[in-house]
């Protein structure tokens, strides 16, 4: 709806309404207070109803990771820009920082958009200024980060998720330890990191083993979920904090109401096949999605009672790496060797969208700073 148009107020030379039948040049039409106050009420309640039907910009900003690697060998001449992209409101992907084809996740200080870490081949990277110059943070034998995670209330706490633990540093990256005091010896491999956004020091773990908690900022680490293969993804709720989704390689998709202490195995998905990864919708609390190499593409929109393939319209091999859903509700897959394709119609209908030959290692949907 467009905006308001301002009232003209009349000025020295503006010419004066003609007057009315039944009055005199020089004299008023007689208007009764309460008809006065009417036409007031009826003028500022449409000012009102247009500025709430103004277009509100989204409370998140949407990002990917991303590898776009089509035709590209070692040495060739094909010039790829990977890493980290923003889609804007105009629905335009618009990369960030480094052409780093070994990105695997990113995350943001919430106090200042401007610090941004990134897990990579590397390790953590991490800038201070918006992307434009860089640092290494880690040490030598801390390579080959799979992600990365920021306490959003304690943002001085960095987690970093390695292939043999999870290193941590608690004064923005500036120094990084380990931190593994109750991790396995054998299957501490850790591929995701979430941090419980409503208690600092609170964090859940995806590793070879399971699904690991502390609830101290890594000095302490005991298992809630044990597996026998790898725990892919883990997803907090948008919309109720209590609710943690795990997709695994071998022991489907698990689901825990109480804040990740007891996890149940949700019946309608199936674990005959990895699941990379599960996504919720931020507009609509009962709709999920998850991306499976196998299995492409699953929805439900009853809160995970049951569950629907939406592969058609994919590529026929429909080997999905991972699915995120924008601030707006659009739902992406990202098909391996393909491209990102999007629906607007929560998998009914795919079109392609952006990003081809690429590989998305990480869909992130960030609550946006209050101006």
């Amino acid at each position: 709806m467009p905006a308001p148009r301002p009232v003209p107020l009349p000025t020295a030379n503006a010419k004066l309404p003609a007057p009315s039948a039944g009055s005199t040049a020089g004299s008023t039409p007689h208007r009764s207070p309460a008809r006065a106050l009417h036409r007031l009420g009826l003028l500022a309640g449409g000012l009102l109803a247009s500025a709430l039907g103004a277009a509100t910009p989204p409370a998140y900003d949407f990002f990917v990771c991303a590898n776009i690697n089509r035709n590209y060998v070692v040495g060739s001449k094909i010039v790829t820009t990977n890493g980290v992209y923003q889609r804007d409101p105009a629905g335009t992907w618009r990369h960030l920082g480094a052409n780093d084809t070994g990105i695997t996740a990113v995350a943001f200080d919430p106090r200042d958009r401007k610090i941004t870490y990134t897990s990579a081949l590397n390790g953590l990277w991490r800038s201070l200024d918006g992307g434009r110059h860089w640092r290494i943070c880690n040490s030598w034998d801390m390579t080959e980060a799979r992600d990365v995670a920021v306490d959003p209330l304690a943002p001085d706490h960095v987690y970093l998720a390695l292939p043999d633990g999870i290193a941590v540093s608690t004064d923005r990256a500036e120094t990084l330890v380990r931190r593994e005091n109750g991790l396995p010896a054998r299957g501490k491999y850790t591929q995701v990191l979430q941090v419980d956004r409503t208690r600092a020091g609170r964090v859940l773990a995806g590793c070879e083993a399971g699904v690991f908690l502390t609830e101290d900022a890594a000095q302490n680490w005991r298992c809630v979920l044990p597996t026998q293969e790898t725990v892919y993804d883990l997803q907090q709720s948008p919309h109720d904090p209590r609710l943690w989704l795990a997709m695994t390689h071998s022991s489907g998709a698990c689901r825990s109401t109480d804040g990740g202490l007891t996890w149940e195995k949700i019946a309608a998905v199936p674990s005959t096949h990895p699941l990379y990864n599960v996504t919720f919708d931020v507009t609509t609390a009962q709709r999920l999605a998850l991306g499976s190499w196998a299995l492409g593409v699953l929805t439900s929109e009853d809160g995970g009672r049951t569950w629907t393939d939406r592969n058609a319209g994919l590529p026929a091999a429909h080997h999905v790496w991972r699915v995120g859903v924008d601030p707006e509700g659009r739902l992406y897959a990202s098909v391996a060797g393909e491209t990102l394709f999007v629906s607007a119609d929560f998998g009914r209908t795919w079109k392609p969208d952006a990003l081809a030959g690429s590989q998305v290692n990480k869909f992130l949907l960030l609550p946006r700073a209050a101006p």
